[in-house]
């Protein structure tokens, strides 16, 4: 077994999870500090961070910490950079190694993902700085049939596969978020079928191009009902169809799978989640299935900490509260 495949079994080791903390900087001073009255700029991100990085017990649910660009070179209260930090704990340090998206030239309505120019040289940099895994992004909007096409599907495969044989070639674990956005009026029917397509499309362009399964993790949405559709999916529902697409379409030869939150609101992403777990283990999935939560994690602390020092105690208290739930669904 390589290294490589060693590693990435130990991001989804049982009971544990990753902690998504990779917003970019307009998206932690916008959605994370701005929208809760929260002062923003550097030191105020850097302190956002440190709220959730140097919170004490969190190696006993975290197998690693998706981190942005600049976290990796930023010190929490202790003086210790970030990285080295949670090493020292058991925690793996990866980073998020896309530069967001830009519009598909030949489907307006469509997002394609950027980052692939000066990506060998800038994983190398990541890894001296201590990251042992990385993670791309590429987003799917649901229309009708109309969307995702078939076309920026194709081409969104193509780059995550070239991102995952660049990454293993870096020597670190590739994470691969194929992510099916919530926003739209589509059934969780339709959500269902467009997750199964698109990782059809993904693992056929990544035998093409001979990326290795065994150490890749894939980053995957649940089926869920379009934020617009008016319909509330039940826990079991969003199993069964969630637990249906992955069966048909992602081979068994992956390190494992985890689930992002995607908008939902942390007690409906923990209950969903618990119910994929309890639906995988009866339709014995082949691979291990744990969390990559962001916001799901991180809203209720965000909340209690307003910014303010003297609430970080009380904000650490309650996301240790919620990394707990969210750890149990997945036990």
């Amino acid at each position: 077994m390589t290294d490589l495949v060693v590693e990435a079994r130990t991001l989804v080791s049982p009971g544990k999870g990753l902690l998504a903390a990779d917003e970019s900087t307009q998206t932690a001073d916008v959605k994370r500090l701005a929208a809760y009255g929260i002062p923003t700029g550097p030191e105020m991100r850097r302190k956002f961070r440190d709220l959730f990085l140097d919170a004490p017990g969190i190696e006993e649910y975290l197998s690693g910490v998706i981190l942005y660009e600049e976290t990796l070179g930023q010190a929490g209260s202790d003086q210790e950079l970030f990285p080295r930090s949670l090493s020292e704990r058991g925690i793996a340090p990866g980073i998020k190694v896309d530069e967001g998206t830009d519009s598909f030239p030949s489907s307006e309505d469509e997002l394609i993902t950027k980052g692939l120019i000066g990506l060998s040289e800038r994983l190398l940099a990541y890894k001296k700085q201590g990251a042992r895994f990385t993670k791309w992004r590429a987003v799917f909007r649901i229309d009708g049939d109309r969307l995702p096409s078939a076309a920026a599907t194709h081409e969104n495969a193509k780059r995550l596969a070239t991102y995952a044989k660049e990454v293993q070639m870096a020597g670190m674990v590739p994470i691969l978020e194929p992510e099916v956005l919530l926003d739209g009026k589509h059934s969780r029917a339709r959500a269902r079928a467009v997750i199964a397509e698109t990782m059809g499309a993904l693992f056929s362009v990544l035998q093409e191009q001979a990326v290795d399964r065994a150490s890749i993790i894939l980053k995957t949405s649940m089926a869920l009902s379009g934020s617009e559709s008016g319909r509330k999916d039940t826990p079991e529902e969003v199993a069964e169809d969630t637990v249906s697409a992955l069966m048909e379409s992602v081979p068994r030869q992956i390190a494992g799978v985890v689930f992002l939150s995607g908008g939902q609101d942390p007690d409906e992403a923990t209950e969903n989640l618990a119910a994929i777990t309890k639906r995988a283990r009866q339709a014995r999935a082949p691979w291990p299935l744990t969390f990559s939560f962001a916001r799901a994690l991180q809203e209720e602390a965000i909340r209690t900490w307003g910014g303010k020092d003297e609430n970080v105690e009380a904000a650490r208290a309650v996301f240790l509260a919620r990394l707990r739930k969210v750890a149990a669904a997945v036990a």
